[in-house]
Parts: C-alpha cells; sequence; structure tokens
C-alpha cells in the first residue's frame, strides 16, 4: 500500500524555451523572429537546437542538417557557442538554488526543483515558479516554461504543454484525469516505436492504459510494466536528488532601473547578502572568498574578489568586504544592471551519512 502523502509535495520541472537557439537571439538581434537553427551547415551536420521559427517547417533538433535547409532554405545556421550556455546556465542555477536545496538538473536546460520547503517559507508551488519564470527573463532575457504538480512525471510533462513562457499547475485531484486524457505517445519513456505498437492494440490514451492489468502491461511492456501501471494512476514518490557538491553560494539581481548612485548600490547589496547569509547558516556553511559581480547597461562585466584567512561568519563582515571592493572597481560612468555577490571555498561539514560536503543542492 503507497501512502498518500507523497501528494502533498511541491515540484517544479522548469524547462527553457528552444535554449541554444534562445541565446543566440537574444545576443544578434539580427537573429530574432526568424528560423534558425544551432549546429550544422547547409552541407552536413545535425540540428543541436530550433527556434520556435524553425520548427513551424518541421525542423527539430537531431534533424540532419541538410534536410532542415530543404525545408527552409532561407535557414540561419548558427555555430554553437557552449561557453555563452552555461555562463546563462549557471545564472539560471543559481537563481533556483535560492528558492531550495532540492534541486535535480537533468541537462543544461532543465531541471526538477522541490518547494514543498522552500528557503522563503511559500506555500505555493505555483507562485514560486512564476517568481523563477520571472527572475529568469530578467536576469538572461530568456523565457522558460513550467510544470507543477505533487510528482516529478507529471511535472515534467506540465511544462511541455504550453511552451514558450507556458505555466501548466496540475493538482493532485487532477492528476488522474490529466493522465488518462494524455495522448499514448507523450508518457515519457514510451518512444514512438513502442506508442505505435501500442496504438496499434487500441491503446491511444492514459485512460485506455489503464484500463489494464498489471500482468497484461508485464506482458506488453515487460519489466517496465508495473512502472506504468502505478504511473498512469498518478503514483510516482521518486525523489528529487542533487548529485552536486556545491563549491559557492551566491546570488544576483538586474535592475528594471539601472543603478548609478553608490548609496542605492549598497543597498541592493545589503539584500542580496542577507539572503546569501541566510542560506549559509541553515547549511551550516563558511566561506572565506568574496566576489563581487558587476554587469553594466552595455553588457560589460567587472569581478573583484577577496580572499580572507578566515571564514566570513556575518551578514557585516560580508557587507563590509562588499563595500570595500564595489568601492575598488574602476569608476566607469555606465549605469549599473546587475549586481551579484558569491562566497567560494566552503568549509567542509558532515551530511546526514557521515560523509564531508555541504548540502546545498546545485
Amino acid at each position: 500500500m503507497v501512502r498518500e502523502d507523497y501528494k502533498q509535495r511541491k515540484i517544479i520541472h522548469i524547462d527553457m524555451d528552444a535554449f541554444f537557439a534562445a541565446v543566440e537571439q537574444r545576443d544578434f538581434p539580427e537573429y530574432r523572429n526568424k528560423p534558425l537553427v544551432v549546429g550544422g551547415s547547409p552541407e552536413g551536420g545535425v540540428v543541436t537546437a530550433a527556434s520556435y521559427e524553425a520548427r513551424e517547417y518541421g525542423i527539430h533538433s537531431a534533424m540532419p542538417s541538410f534536410m532542415a535547409y530543404r525545408r527552409c532554405p532561407h535557414l540561419i545556421f548558427a555555430r554553437g557557442r557552449f561557453d555563452v550556455y552555461r555562463e546563462a546556465s549557471d545564472q539560471i542555477r543559481e537563481i533556483f538554488s535560492q528558492y531550495s536545496d532540492l534541486v535535480q538538473c537533468g541537462s543544461i536546460d532543465e531541471a526538477y526543483l522541490d518547494v514543498t520547503q522552500n528557503n522563503f517559507g511559500i506555500d505555493s508551488g505555483t507562485i514560486i515558479a512564476k517568481q523563477i519564470k520571472r527572475e529568469i527573463k530578467e536576469v538572461t532575457g530568456l523565457t522558460a516554461s513550467a510544470g507543477v504538480s505533487y510528482c516529478k512525471f507529471i511535472a515534467k510533462i506540465a511544462s511541455d504543454f504550453d511552451k514558450p513562457d507556458g505555466l501548466t499547475v496540475v493538482p493532485p485531484k487532477k492528476a488522474e484525469r490529466f493522465l488518462e486524457k494524455l495522448p499514448i505517445g507523450k508518457f515519457r519513456g514510451i518512444g514512438k516505436v513502442t506508442a505505435e505498437r501500442l496504438k496499434g492494440l487500441g491503446i491511444h490514451t492514459g485512460w485506455d492504459l489503464k484500463q489494464l492489468d498489471q500482468y497484461e502491461m508485464i506482458k506488453i511492456l515487460g519489466k517496465s510494466g508495473p512502472y506504468y501501471h502505478r504511473i498512469v494512476r498518478g503514483i510516482d514518490t521518486s525523489q528529487v536528488k542533487t548529485h552536486r557538491i556545491r563549491k559557492s553560494v551566491g546570488s544576483e539581481r538586474t535592475f528594471r532601473d539601472h543603478l548609478t548612485d553608490e548609496d542605492e548600490m549598497m543597498e541592493k547589496l545589503s539584500s542580496i547578502a542577507n539572503g546569501i547569509m541566510k542560506r549559509m547558516d541553515k547549511a551550516e556553511a563558511m566561506g572565506s572568498t568574496i566576489t563581487l559581480r558587476i554587469k553594466y547597461n552595455d553588457f560589460t562585466r567587472k569581478t573583484r574578489s577577496k580572499t580572507l584567512n578566515h571564514y566570513v561568519r556575518s551578514e557585516r563582515e560580508l557587507m563590509d568586504i562588499t563595500e570595500d571592493l564595489l568601492k575598488s572597481r574602476s569608476r566607469k560612468k555606465c549605469p549599473i544592471r546587475l549586481l551579484g555577490i558569491s562566497i567560494s571555498n566552503l568549509n567542509l561539514i558532515k551530511n546526514r551519512h557521515g560523509g564531508n560536503q555541504i548540502a546545498l543542492g546545485l
């Protein structure tokens, strides 16, 4: 018998919209609102990512580039800039970590967050998803789609429902109906070949699948049968698991009204420092290297760092160091659009299993 308390969880799946292609369109205005792919060329290669404008021509990732070019002769081919994609991904993950210590990144452009117990004490997963989407847009200029539910399986499917820039919420009471109406090919793990085989057996939706008992499912789907027997009934107790040991803790803010006054900058930095120290205290962690990040409104960046011979133990000390770093920057007249602080060279603490690591998530 499966306990029902797992249905009290609040799980969010965030999936960036056409991530690589969207970064190219963000950075190069001449690419915007045009069919574009990352990877390959008209002569050969493979499409790594396709913009939504390219997808209207039936172009998708993993498609041979020459085939994409045939479908759209005015298609733009952009070379991949994976250092830029990684930078954007790191910014997005930093936003995730502000909300929850339980973040599981499936790839560079998607992640699960368990926000049942979150860093802001917000009861609604939907509100958190909206805030995360808004912050991603403000910090990176990119859009993300989100799915919110009580389990990873449904949250993942829901994030793909209303792209781009979508938000789909599936509460526990609506979960089984949601799954019953789902086309069989939308069930994660059921590929095209298996989906066609199931359709040949008259199984087109989750409702059709649900009519099979577990023995019939095993007969058709093999060892995955019991899994889908549970999933189609909305039973998914899998946990959001973090796998990475964090090397730094940080936060940054992008400002709609760009900053020119130093007192105002210190006020914004004080708010950032307060959030960082709360997370450090929660994890019982300390660090000795402070880094200040600045982005100007011409998109140039500056960083200033200071490494101490002791660990920073208070918000006041963090702010004193941050103020020194701010004053040591070159006096550029350009207004500031982003400020960030991070603490690195973290000390190790004992985790619940006795090993040494800082359990802060991604």
